[in-house]
């Protein structure tokens, strides 16, 4: 028996890419990304593209301080999904761009990739924010990578 072919992509969005100011911006979720997703697959491929890539398409994960999310997608549409990801420009009236960051065909390679990636993401926020950085973010940041860890298909 051969199970169910899955690609699953470790993406990085990137919100309000040209303005140099910080705040208004939009908070990125599991909603508001998978239903930019599915409008760009709908605008760019019709509505049969929609249908046979809804098969499996999933946002598995998504931090807002960070700003990186997990795609799951088939085998046999993925390339469908990340092109319509790629043009993806806006979440609500904010503009954002997909950078992708891994792909890969198993959930444990992607957990690896995405706990990588993360860690070193939160480092970078820290040094940022420097001295303001609160108990409760960083709590709220180790529950996301806990989220990571128990990720399952």
């Amino acid at each position: 028996m051969v199970g169910f072919k899955n690609r699953y992509m470790v993406m990085e969005v990137f919100v309000n890419p040209n303005r140099d100011n910080v705040g208004d911006d939009v908070i990125i979720t599991q909603f508001n990304v998978s239903k930019a997703i599915k409008d760009s697959i709908l605008l760019n491929f019709g509505e049969c593209g929609l249908g046979s890539s809804l098969g499996s398409f999933q946002v598995k994960y998504v931090n807002p301080i960070t700003n990186m999310c997990i795609i799951r997608a088939s085998r046999d549409e993925y390339q469908k999904v990340w092109c319509a990801i790629t043009m993806v420009r806006n979440i609500g009236n904010y503009p954002v761009m997909f950078n992708l960051l891994d792909l890969s065909g198993s959930i444990k390679a992607c957990k690896t990739a995405a706990l990588k990636c993360e860690e070193s993401k939160f480092e970078q926020y820290k040094l940022m924010v420097g001295d303001r950085l609160s108990p409760d973010d960083t709590h709220r940041m180790n529950s996301y990578l806990d989220r990571i860890k128990v990720l399952e298909h």
